[in-house]
């Protein structure tokens, strides 16, 4: 198949909000599939290469986009080998040798090709294809039930490992999908609620957790062996050897924990999100930083132990399981109770103690891996800056035409101007995309094919969970999960938070 009819149908996807023609969609697509496409295709088309990270960034994807091809050529199984071919460079001069393959793939696409392109690669692909709607489109298009395939791809750790032997053999092509040790289990997502009590409305009595800004892992044990992954499902066990030892000290003979590991200061209180991560990062001389940057784990949840998966057993009866097991040090601080104003002091004891807030979870649901569902919620006070916007890019699928991706900058006043803290198209609705399109190009002063860059007039604020360390901008910092709350027109760009305020709030020396 031409990779253009996969551009195509995420194009038409993005344009429309409505799910069951989303699922129509990639179903019609699925069925013309070969069985070698399959798998690719679907991981596309839910904004993912078989191939994971491949070593592109976004500077080097925006410095090595070349003029876009006439016409359409490229096959999709070549798209998939071009990346392949990325992914295997190693050694000296790999980054050029990346960036030439790159400027290969890029010459011979189109130009909508090489903007799905663009956005796959730096995981910004927004067509609403998320993988429950494919699930759904596989399940159409092969007749096997949603949620078999569902429990099949949260064993296998993803759509896009069971979708070809759905696709060849029907449901027999997923019996040997099962939970299995070393092979690492799609982790649960929760949705949002307001507050404890909006949580208490929805689940009635839950169970309520310290909710953590760290690394979320799952540790494997079979009898001395351990392996731990992360949530992209990497092997991460030699980075973290100290959880590795605490995981193989338990009683059980083999076993699959879900949690969080973090940092700690003296005091107890979590180190911010990228230093913790700094773990992560490391392949030489882990034993050299294990004293410096201990990292302390905390379990919520028993997948499996002593041969049985307990994936269908409800919350309370897995977490039981898991209190029996783990020493109480280990364990994430909880509360069950049906009261808001128990859970809002535990949330109040989470927040001061410099977490991001709780989890409540419904004492009857199971592990429901690889969705976003009502059974768990998380509840968090996120922090708000008034930034300015410097710039906007043009929207993809169902946003095009409206300026949509925010250029955010704060107020510099040491050296002048605006630091960027790195950009959002998040929490916008088709009301804001309207006027925010109006009046920026009101205010613009200059444009390349993607982006309008504007007097930096327009005051807007910004929510965000952390501020990290970011060699993308020159500022040297970028908001962590930032999203728009409202427009503050009232506001001048005089009255906009500064970069030495954003400085002082991460902790960076100024």
């Amino acid at each position: 198949m031409l990779f253009a009819e996969i551009v195509e149908t995420s194009r038409r996807i993005a344009g429309t909000t409505k799910r069951l023609e989303k699922t129509d969609l990639l179903a019609t697509l699925l069925r013309r599939l070969t069985p070698e496409e399959v798998e690719i295709a679907v991981s596309f088309l839910s904004g993912a290469t078989r191939q994971g990270r491949i070593g592109i960034g976004y500077a080097t994807l925006r410095d090595a986009l070349p003029d876009p091809a006439a016409e359409s050529t490229l096959e999709l199984g070549e798209v998939d080998g071009a990346l392949s071919q990325i992914a295997a460079v190693q050694g000296a001069g790999s980054e050029q040798a990346r960036r030439d393959l790159l400027i290969n793939l890029l010459a011979r696409s189109t130009r909508q090709e090489q903007q799905f392109l663009s956005g796959l690669l730096v995981g910004e692909l927004r067509q609403g294809a998320l993988e429950g709607i494919m699930l759904e489109a596989l399940a159409k298009a092969s007749g096997v039930s949603t949620d078999r395939i569902r429990r099949a791809a949260m064993a296998a750790g993803g759509a896009g490992a069971v979708a070809r032997p759905l696709m060849e053999h029907g449901e027999a092509g997923l019996t040997h999908f099962n939970v299995q040790l070393f092979r690492p289990v799609q982790p649960m997502l929760a949705q949002t609620a307001d507050d404890v009590t909006d949580a208490i409305g929805e689940l009635g009595e839950a169970a309520f957790e310290f909710k953590f800004d760290g690394a979320r892992v799952q540790a494997h044990k079979r009898g001395g062996e351990v392996r731990i992954f992360s949530r992209g499902a990497n092997d991460v066990t030699a980075a973290i050897p100290e959880i590795a030892g605490a995981v193989r000290a338990l009683p059980a003979e083999d076993l699959i924990l879900d949690g969080e590991v973090l940092s700690l200061d003296a005091d107890g209180r979590p180190q911010p999100f990228q230093v913790s991560m700094r773990r992560f990062g490391r392949k030489l001389n882990v034993e050299q930083v294990l004293g410096e940057l201990p990292m302390t784990s905390f379990w919520f949840d028993l997948l499996y132990e002593n041969g049985a998966p307990l994936i269908d057993e409800p919350q309370s009866k897995r977490f039981a399981g898991l209190v029996a097991l783990v020493p109480a040090a280990q364990i994430v601080p909880h509360l069950t109770t049906a009261d808001s104003a128990k859970a809002d002091e535990f949330l109040r004891q989470a927040l001061s103690r410099g977490h991001e807030g709780v989890m409540a979870k419904s004492l009857e649901a199971p592990y429901a891996a690889g969705a976003r569902r009502q059974s768990w919620l998380k509840i968090k006070r996120a922090r708000t800056l008034d930034l300015v916007i410097l710039a906007a890019e043009w929207g993809n699928g169902r946003r095009r035409g409206w300026l949509s991706n925010l250029h955010l900058g704060a107020r510099d006043t040491v050296k002048g101007g605006f630091a960027m803290l790195g950009k959002t198209f998040k929490g916008l609705t088709d009301e804001m995309l309207t006027w925010q399109t109006q009046e920026l190009l009101r205010l613009e002063v200059a444009r390349d094919s993607y982006t309008v860059y504007v007097e930096p007039k327009l005051v807007v604020e910004i929510a965000f969970n952390e501020i990290q360390v970011s060699p993308r901008y020159q500022s040297g910092l970028a908001l962590r999960f930032a999203r728009v709350k409202r427009y503050r027109p009232d506001k001048l760009a005089a009255d906009s938070d500064t970069f030495q305020t954003v400085q002082s709030l991460a902790g960076v020396a100024q």
